[in-house]
């Protein structure tokens, strides 16, 4: 249609067919290319069916030369007469693989250009129909942008083959770490062994009533993402300001009481040791927004815009607004946009493909009860969170009740839900002088 119209859309036949002569005649090269390339960034039918066959064939640990590849090719019904002479041209056309990587990246850049052109004539026909806002075509607008600069497309079917050989990936990645958990780690193992870490496009919810630790433990999982794994951590404040955010950072990092920060009194070696901990807070890359009246809209916005992000923190649910909403609600009215709000939560962690961890106040239910400890159904007041989440946790400590009670410092993480494996009851130490979360053992073991 583009021809017919008098566009050329951007492609390189040359390009493609020495991409496809260099794996042919040195197979050494096909996992450098497979890293690099996607089957559909070829535009040339015929040199994507070669390719595409010869990715599968690798995923399977399938011997690859001309012979095989052919007849691979029939067994999946992608063989046209003339296959033997084209693929002969090909290989004859290339005459060495030193160069692929350099015709690969000239691919992929035409690739870019021809989806970058689709997206353009997208968004011009949105605008051209009047199919909404300003505000909502210039979000939707953005969400193509970032799905292409992700080297993703929005939504579109997949063939199954292609989602195998994405599981295929996976699997080797996974098994070539040995033994380690496939998410970011919490910082707390016993937590990390049942959830399995912080995955890509999950939505963690943090669950308690005011008073139990949900800042503290998200600030804990932040804190550990950003200095031990060395991840990019966003972190969306609507109750604190950035400097009580950074001075319980400064707190935790510190082991230093969180009272002696408010008030300045700090004994030498505290004012050392608090040099020490904002000199490696400060290297990291935490960025916080404490702005009160965000919408999901508005954070999703800004997280696109952050280069190699790994982790969404938000605390917490309740006090955010949904798009272009006030905070005059009713009770009826509140919920629904609550529900409206957790959806959006999950819809931003696929986009974004990071774990997004919210924080959330349960209802009032569980104080009527003579066991405290949080249930799922201290949720349903809010909707539909409890179905949009991957995985909800819990927090309690007996001690917030019973100053008696015999460890009044021993928490319960209670996994209420988890989408990836086991639910269940991890405990750990609450540390109040720092407002932090410890692993029961290692913290003994530093004792």
């Amino acid at each position: 249609m583009d021809e017919l119209l008098g566009k050329k859309t951007p492609h390189s036949a040359q390009a493609e067919q020495a991409v496809i002569g260099s794996m042919l005649i040195d197979p050494r090269c096909i996992p450098e290319v497979l890293e690099k390339l996607k089957a559909d960034e070829f535009y040339i039918k015929r040199n994507k069916d070669i390719y595409e066959t010869v990715y599968a064939m690798f995923a399977y640990g399938q011997t690859i030369d001309p012979v095989t590849v052919l007849d691979q090719m029939k067994v999946r019904g992608v063989y046209e007469e003339g296959m033997e002479s084209y693929m002969a041209e090909v290989m004859r056309m290339t005459p060495t693989a030193s160069n692929v990587m350099e015709y690969a990246a000239i691919v992929r850049d035409r690739a870019l250009l021809r989806r970058l052109g689709e997206t353009a004539d997208e968004i011009n026909n949105m605008v051209s129909e009047g199919s909404g806002e300003a505000d909502t075509l210039l979000e939707a607008a953005e969400r193509k942008i970032y799905a292409l600069r992700q080297g993703r497309n929005v939504g579109g079917l997949l063939p199954i083959s292609g989602v195998v050989q994405n599981v295929f990936d996976e699997l080797s990645e996974a098994a070539a770490s040995g033994n380690k958990i496939p998410g970011i780690p919490t910082g707390l193992p016993d937590l990390d062994r049942t959830i399995l870490g912080l995955n890509k496009s999950e939505l963690i919810l943090i669950a308690a009533r005011p008073g139990m630790g949900k800042t503290s433990i998200a600030l804990n999982i932040a804190l550990h993402a950003a200095i031990a794994e060395k991840k990019t951590v966003a972190i969306f404040s609507l109750e604190m300001s950035r400097e009580q955010l950074a001075r319980r950072l400064l707190s935790k990092a510190a082991l230093i009481p969180s009272q002696n920060l408010m008030t300045g009194q700090l004994t030498p070696q505290q004012w050392r040791d608090i040099t020490d901990a904002a000199q490696t807070i400060s290297a990291t890359d935490i960025r916080i927004d404490d702005n009160p009246s965000l919408t999901v809209s508005e954070m999703n916005a800004q997280c696109r815009r952050i280069p190699k992000l790994d982790l969404v923190v938000i605390d917490y649910l309740q006090l955010m607004q949904s798009a272009g909403s006030g905070h005059s609600w009713s009770n009826e009215s509140r919920t629904q946009a609550v529900s409206d709000i957790s959806r959006m939560m999950k819809i931003m962690a696929k986009e974004l493909n990071v774990p997004v961890v919210c924080l959330s106040q349960l209802s009032r239910a569980n104080e009527s009860r003579q066991d405290k400890r949080p249930m799922l159904s201290d949720l349903r007041e809010s909707g539909a969170i409890e179905q949009d989440a991957d995985v909800v946790i819990g927090l309690y400590r007996d001690g917030y009740y019973n100053k008696e009670c015999e460890n009044p410092n021993l928490a319960e993480a209670i996994i209420l839900k988890n989408r990836k494996g086991a639910t269940g009851t991890v405990e750990l130490t609450w540390l109040p002088e720092y407002t932090s979360f410890a692993s029961v053992e290692r913290w003994h073991e530093d004792e």
